[in-house]
């Protein structure tokens, strides 16, 4: 059966789920994609979007979306300082304003709305937790916590990190990096955290000390999306008797934890205009593997989760879904097509999720500021 007489389910509306669905439906392809989230204007979370040329902006490209994204996207944000933790600033992007061209962001809510728009209407069936599914025929029957069943003969996972279609496919469970964050976004930063703002100037902040970590950057919308990083037992969240839906808490934490950083950093808990979610980070191995189906597969986080600290997260998932979009469309059995993109995909994340967990471990060892500092440095210089 031709892959455009086959409904396709997927699970998931991030970018990976959104760029899949926008390319095979360009192509006539009858696709579904179920999200959790209640409606599209379901607040976004989360720090910028650096797109890369060969992965991102590839998939944008071949989606004929690359000029809406062109619109979209904020020239400063991907302007960087690197910075201790005395406040001391070491590499500054706002000095050479061509710097950042090479790393084009965008703000998740924007890119979610462009791929949005560009798909036919009632694609996204909004409201749709995915709970389970079962074998049905030569496909799946989906099962959705809203009481909602619906038939796929394809079923595409892009879930995330703690994906729920991922068992269906693989029992590889994730390795804890050793390091936590606590994830944190500021509304109206301007107001909320008057000196961070100043001190981002549109852009972000990377900061190390002590062996730890603070990212920071400026939203589109004003707000400022950070996360903290430090070395801790993978049981920390639960165990370190920090609740952190109580803000006096949170605080009480980061005062100590990170007692030897400046005041200006601390300036993040001072205000209640803020959301907080602690992140345990986790990676697949880098040699995982699993039997190929002839109608399931995975895309993104749900495939190769990994930790944040190369930017390398929304661009695979976005190259996941241009790669096995084309292999889809090919022509060839689904299984084929399945087993060709997985292939690649594996050995194409095993060389990136090595490069991250590098930088994740490294970024939290004493010298971790001039680690950085050089690898900044090395690529800008490429980039001359």
């Amino acid at each position: 059966m031709n892959i455009k007489n086959r409904k396709i389910a997927i699970i998931g509306g991030g970018p990976g789920g959104l760029t899949l669905a926008k390319l095979l439906q360009q192509e006539g392809c009858t696709v579904k994609v179920y999200e959790r989230d209640i409606n599209k204007d379901a607040r976004v979370q989360g720090a910028n979007l650096d797109l890369h040329e060969e992965s991102g902006l590839a998939a944008l490209k071949k989606a004929n979306l690359l000029d809406a994204f062109y619109k979209n996207y904020l020239p400063d944000a991907g302007k960087l300082r690197v910075m201790d933790n005395n406040g001391k600033i070491y590499l500054d992007d706002h000095c050479d304003e061509h710097i950042a061209e090479h790393r084009p962001e965008i703000d998740r809510g924007p890119l979610r709305k462009i791929l949005l728009e560009s798909l036919q209407p009632d694609t996204v069936i909004w409201g749709s937790q995915f709970d389970s599914m079962e074998k049905e025929n030569n496909g799946w029957k989906l099962l959705f916590k809203n009481g909602k069943r619906f038939y796929a003969d394809i079923v595409i996972g892009a879930d995330g990190a703690n994906s729920k279609i991922r068992p269906y496919l693989s029992d590889i469970k994730p390795i804890y990096s050793g390091i936590t964050i606590i994830e944190g976004n500021i509304y109206d930063g301007e107001k909320s955290t008057p000196n961070i703002f100043s001190l981002l100037k549109g852009g972000k902040i990377f900061a190390f000390g002590n062996e730890q970590s603070i990212i920071l950057s400026t939203k589109g919308d004003g707000s400022i999306a950070f996360y903290t990083g430090e070395k801790v037992d993978a049981n920390w969240v639960k165990e370190s008797g920090v609740n952190f839906d109580n803000l006096n808490d949170v605080k009480r934490w980061f005062e100590t934890s990170f007692s030897t950083w400046n005041t200006i950093y601390h300036e993040l808990f001072t205000t209640d205009k803020i959301k907080i979610v602690p992140r345990p980070l986790y990676h697949f191995s880098g040699d995982q593997h699993w039997v190929t189906q002839n109608n399931l597969t995975i895309i993104g986080d749900a495939a190769h989760r990994m930790p944040p600290y190369a930017g390398e997260g929304v661009n695979m998932a976005m190259l996941d879904a241009l790669e096995l979009s084309e292999e889809l469309l090919k022509e060839q059995n689904i299984k084929s097509a399945f087993e060709n993109y997985e292939t690649k995909m594996l050995e194409r994340v095993k060389e990136v999720t090595a490069i991250t967990m590098e930088n994740t471990v490294k970024l939290h060892e004493p010298d971790g500021l001039q680690y950085i500092v050089n690898m900044f440095n090395s690529f800008n210089q490429n980039n001359l």
